[in-house]
């Protein structure tokens, strides 16, 4: 977390040098001080720190895979409201979680959720398993299988060293 607010301090003095706090500004400032602190992070993270260079990659990834997500479901659920025949195959199904902390559960239960479609019923008190409700089950072990090897998985990347 210190390397984070070194890195936004680093965007802000990149704005703040180029006399403007525009978006492109403070990108160009974050991903140059995100290379400098990648450079003297030698000198500077120590053990649980060096995280952060592995961890904000990971997060990147993780936003443009929901990003292309989002997109596809919405499409799809937006033809199958148009259509006359839609094709719809409802149903409720047990995801096992490999998910460790409530963060990583949350975040998942929650980006499932977001994604038309799909909606997170429950979560097992034991933190287990994942109740998920689908229009578009037509395999459940498939769509089991494409829940964790998609965002479960990019996840796990985020959160877990």
């Amino acid at each position: 977390m210190k390397l984070l607010a070194i890195n936004v301090l680093l965007a802000v003095a990149w704005a703040a040098l180029w006399n403007g706090f525009s978006l492109a500004n403070l990108l160009t400032g974050f991903v140059i001080g995100f290379g400098a602190l990648w450079f003297a992070r030698d000198l500077i993270a120590q053990g649980d720190e060096r995280r952060y260079f592995r961890a904000l990659p990971q997060t990147l990834v993780l936003i443009v895979y929901f990003l292309k997500e989002l997109i596809k479901s919405s499409i799809m659920v937006a033809r199958d409201c148009i259509a006359p025949r839609p094709n719809l195959h409802p149903a409720i199904v047990k995801m096992p979680l490999d998910a460790h902390s409530d963060a990583e559960i949350f975040l998942l239960a929650n980006l499932i959720t977001l994604t038309p479609g799909t909606l997170t019923l429950d979560v097992a008190p034991d933190r287990s398993f994942l109740l998920v409700h689908s229009i578009y089950a037509t395999d459940e072990a498939a769509l089991v299988a494409d829940l964790k090897s998609g965002m479960e998985r990019r996840i796990g990347k985020v959160f877990r060293p």
